[in-house]
């Protein structure tokens, strides 16, 4: 495999992959909005990160139900 192809390919699933972080972001300050704000006043990324982890592992989770 060329380098060309190489680096295409990993730009692409580096793209998916943001594109999937930016969904659950998203939907995370839609559906909780208090979770948001809480983690952004106290500067803590923790209760966000487990926030986003679980949106990830659900939306996954329910992809693979139909399959």
């Amino acid at each position: 495999m060329s380098a060309a192809r190489l680096s295409l390919s990993l730009a692409g699933v580096v793209g998916v992959m943001a594109v999937a972080l930016a969904g659950a972001t998203i939907w995370l300050l839609v559906t909780e909005p208090v979770t948001v704000a809480d983690a952004v006043a106290q500067g803590e990324v923790s209760p966000l990160v487990r926030a986003l982890g679980a949106a990830l592992f659900d939306a996954l989770q329910g992809l693979l139900k139909y399959l």
